[in-house]
């Protein structure tokens, strides 16, 4: 496997990379740029970075984990893979919180869709925060060179069933469907994308940038949580971060400093704004951590006649945009339609009921079928979105109230994917909710719809999308960075991961993470060599 394998060639190789939970001694290094975090938006910003020749580190505090560990194994891979354990939650504990801690982030275990940012999200942006230079026809090439980087086109292979549900049920009632693009290379359409890809067909960081940045000269420290940003005037003169343990989550007691002339922050849009907080980074107008966004999921369950095996098979290759932008931008919560996979351990943990009536439930799972709806978040003033803050160890926390113009959306797709599912010869439907039963027929479902309670804890919501909370704008007394990730009050920190987006997008963010990225990254390339 090592001589196929991009990551065990590079490190037989002798690639720069440092398994912090080895280290014994405190220790300072030095480059030109630190980057925090390996995800979509580090990835992309080291290797363009370390490829225009300048010196580059990279800091995860997950660890580095590539084919030899991906043993399509639930248990294992969300312990070892996921933030918190697959266990993060929102504040009270009522949304939970889907989110890599990897070397590649959420792109080592997302399920590979890759959309463009939808176009009037990027029109909403250039007319509502200044942010006139990503406008679609201005973002077009940088959208056309990530897709050539990360390999994305329509998934040409039939989609499971599981996503054909969704299709047959948009043709019944003449909504408008598509093929989800994805960002794999010889996919063998397994479907355990979400536990590690363990063919490396996925083209996330883990198997692209990452490497192209290490074979540059990049040096990698994996097991390094970044605890603080230490300013010296207006500027950053240093990173301290934290060596963890082997076990991943307590720290070692080894620090490291690292020094930068540039520190780009791409932490994911719950740890950026944390580690900007916990650094005390100026924030004259109270930005950091405000307005974030998380495409609030709901979900429901079908029966279906035939076996369904939700388990199998590319996880998401049909969407249904019928209702994301059908009120305009800003009337009532929009909401894409997407399928997500059922595996055992996912759907034990979702499907609503305890004991025997979960294993009568479970039992059924070959014939399960499942839609989801991303809501929309943060295009009107009913939806002002979350905020980021910090526990008493230092640690970040989102707390997002879910307002009535949002349950409003959310009750809506509710109808939506019962109706479709019922037009796609479902047997019962039962709502993601806890006082939801196995509803008979379309109508039934409809009237239960109506007056089921909206309630956080009742309502089972979820999102695998965090975004904001470091919101890019022209107006610094409204945002943290301006349109090119670059920090309003310090000259030295730029910001590249989707905590920047000043909305959610409407769309499954990797994409439009690789994208922002690579064209802040090359104009940040150009400052620096300069």
């Amino acid at each position: 496997m090592s001589l196929t394998d991009r990551i065990a060639k590079g490190l037989e190789a002798g690639w720069k990379v440092t398994d912090a939970s080895t280290l014994t001694d405190n220790q300072t290094h030095e480059a030109d740029v630190v980057i925090i975090g390996t995800g979509a938006g580090g990835g992309t910003t080291a290797e363009i970075l370390a490829r225009a020749g300048l010196s580059v580190i990279l800091v995860e505090e997950g660890r580095l984990y590539y084919q030899k560990d991906f043993k399509m194994d639930e248990l294992t891979a969300y312990a070892s893979l996921y933030q918190e354990g697959m266990s993060r939650v929102t504040k009270d504990g009522a949304i939970a919180i889907l989110q890599g801690r990897c070397v590649g982030g959420s792109t080592t275990v997302n399920w590979t869709s890759s959309f463009r940012t939808p176009e009037p999200t990027l029109n909403y942006w250039a007319d509502n925060f200044g942010l006139e230079n990503l406008r679609p026809e201005a973002m077009k090439p940088w959208f056309d060179g990530r897709e050539e980087r990360h390999t994305v086109s329509p998934w040409l292979t039939d989609p499971n069933l599981n996503n054909d549900i969704l299709r047959q049920g948009c043709d019944q009632l003449g909504y408008s469907w598509k093929v989800i693009p994805r960002n794999v290379k010889g996919c063998w359409n397994l479907g355990y994308c979400g536990v590690g890809c363990p063919t490396n067909a996925k083209q996330g960081a883990l198997t692209t940038t990452i490497p192209g940045a290490l074979d540059h000269d990049a040096r990698l420290f994996h097991g390094l949580r970044a605890d603080k940003l230490v300013m010296k005037q207006d500027r950053i003169d240093h990173l301290v971060a934290s060596a963890m343990s082997a076990d991943t989550v307590t720290p070692s007691g080894v620090k490291v400093h690292l020094k930068a002339r540039h520190f780009v922050v791409a932490a994911s849009a719950i740890g950026s704004p944390g580690l900007l907080l916990r650094s005390d980074i100026p924030d004259p107008h109270n930005r950091i951590g405000k307005r974030s966004f998380i495409h609030p999921v709901n979900a429901t369950v079908a029966r279906m006649p035939e076996k369904v095996d939700p388990f199998y098979g590319a996880p998401q290759s049909i969407y249904s945009d019928e209702f994301n932008f059908r009120e305009g931008v800003d009337g009532p919560a929009g909401y894409k339609l997407e399928v997500p996979p059922l595996h055992p351990a996912m759907s034990s943990g979702v499907v609503p009921g305890h004991g025997a009536e979960q294993r009568d439930n479970l039992k059924q799972l070959p014939w399960m079928q499942s839609v989801i709806a991303l809501v929309r978040d943060g295009f009107h003033p009913d939806s002002p979105g979350g905020t980021v803050s910090l526990r008493d160890d230092g640690s970040p926390v989102l707390d997002y109230p879910v307002t009535d113009y949002l349950w409003d959306g959310l009750r809506r797709a509710f109808h939506t994917m019962a109706e479709i599912q019922f037009a796609a010869g479902a047997e019962q439907v039962r709502l993601m909710h806890l006082d939801s039963p196995w509803l008979n027929s379309w109508s039934e479902a409809r009237a239960a719809i109506d007056e089921l309670p909206m309630e956080l804890h009742r309502v089972r919501l979820f999102t695998a999308h965090q975004m904001g909370g470091c919101g890019m704008g022209e107006d610094p007394r409204q945002s943290v960075v301006n349109g090119f990730g670059e920090h309003h009050h310090v000259s030295n920190l730029s910001i590249h991961d989707a905590s920047i987006f000043p909305t959610s997008i409407g769309a499954n963010p990797q994409l439009s993470v690789y994208t922002l990225a690579a064209r802040n990254s090359v104009r940040l390339a150009g400052k620096l060599k300069g």
